[in-house]
């Protein structure tokens, strides 16, 4: 795999994600995985459930080692929050870069 700059993979990620939002009827199952994926790297949470007619977003936070908690939010700029959710360090780079591999986006130098 190339290694690209960490601006330009955090851009092509945002750009995908403002894609996925877009365009989010043409492939519903596959940008909801998506967003999906983005909210559990950020949180490191399960069982996210996105209803995106009433604009929220139902997960599992992370309370010790073994336990969860539940929380439902009103999410109404989806699209903002999970570019906001999106970081910058080594490890999620390298997930951002098998991310956009996964959907096939090429990446130019």
């Amino acid at each position: 795999m190339n290694n690209y700059t960490p601006d330009f993979i955090i851009d092509e990620v945002k750009n995908l994600i403002s894609y996925s939002i877009t365009n989010k009827e043409t492939d519903c199952k596959k940008y909801e995985s998506l967003h999906r994926a983005i909210l559990k790297k950020y949180f490191e949470a399960r069982d996210i459930q996105i209803n995106y007619l009433a604009q929220t977003i139902d997960l599992k936070l992370p309370i010790s080692n073994s336990n969860y908690t539940g929380i439902t939010f009103e999410c109404l700029d989806l699209n903002g929050f999970l570019q906001s959710c999106v970081k910058c360090d080594e490890q999620s780079i390298h997930f951002y870069q098998n991310l956009l591999t996964h959907y096939n986006i090429v990446i130019a130098a």
